[in-house]
């Protein structure tokens, strides 16, 4: 096997004759998070799921703090997968920061990225007033920082529901904090500050992908300004609202996200 698809724990299933799929999973999660909506996607595409180094059953010996502390690093994990598979005309459904990941990818390979779906994007965590409402203080997300370090566990507990949804199922939320929890802490830190402290703003005017946002109507960690923005800078893209609670909208969402996504790509094939 390629050292990459095993790295990266990489898995492939659906139709070998159709366009392909990746799925790139988000901060804290791994690949299992997709298995609402695989069954449906595997009828139509040929489907890519893989763990980013640090992540589910990926190669742990091959993870870097050099390497994983930006989010270029992550995009790397793509880019590779992409060539060990010797891919063309890729989708990518993005949860979160993979959706800023598959953007930094889609600058290396536009003509090979062709499209991507964004499941609840932020650019920039961070407010930066006066016009750009990100949802944090640099203090509110240096506090979480503390509580990490201290208590690790605790702050699973604590950020799981944040994330999920406190409306969603226990059983949900559970699985999320059980998720966070099973991350080794210096990759979980190491990941989270990538994430909840970069700003990569400034490239969504480059992407040249079609895209599809997809932002839930009430989430705590990015907010309607923040969808509304990224439509409003990536200039071959779509919004579409959902009315429900969470960060989380391929796992709490699926049935109503996935015929969004079916005529999304129906179009732009």
């Amino acid at each position: 096997m390629d050292k990459v698809l095993l790295r990266n724990n990489v898995k492939m299933s659906g139709r070998k004759d159709a366009t392909t799929l990746m799925l790139a999973h988000g901060f804290g999660c791994d690949q299992n998070m997709w298995r609402f909506m695989l069954p449906e996607l595997e009828k139509h595409f040929q489907v890519v799921l893989f763990d980013y180094v640090g992540s589910g059953n990926s190669v742990l010996s091959d993870y870097s703090i050099d390497k994983y502390s930006s989010l270029e690093g992550y995009a790397e994990d793509i880019v590779d997968i992409i060539g060990a598979l010797q891919l063309s005309k890729v989708t990518i459904i993005g949860h979160s920061v993979s959706s800023i990941i598959a953007s930094i990818a889609s600058l290396h390979q536009p003509e090979i990225i062709e499209n991507i779906i964004m499941v609840c994007p932020s650019p920039c965590f961070l407010n930066k007033p006066p016009d750009y409402q990100g949802g944090f203080e640099q203090s509110d997300l240096e506090e979480l920082f503390d509580i990490m370090d201290k208590n690790y566990i605790g702050w699973a507990n604590y950020l799981a529901p944040l994330v999920m949804g406190g409306s969603q199922s226990p059983e949900l939320i559970g699985e999320l904090s059980g998720s966070f929890c099973s991350t080794d802490p210096i990759v979980a830190k190491t990941f989270a500050k990538a994430t909840f402290f970069s700003d990569y703003r400034a490239i969504l005017k480059d992407i040249k992908s079609s895209v599809l946002i997809l932002q839930s109507a009430s989430d705590a960690l990015a907010n309607l300004h923040v969808g509304q923005y990224m439509a409003e800078n990536i200039v071959n893209s779509e919004l579409v609202v959902i009315n429900a609670e969470g960060h989380c909208l391929h796992m709490t969402n699926h049935k109503e996200i996935l015929p969004i996504i079916l005529g999304f790509l129906e179009y732009n094939q």
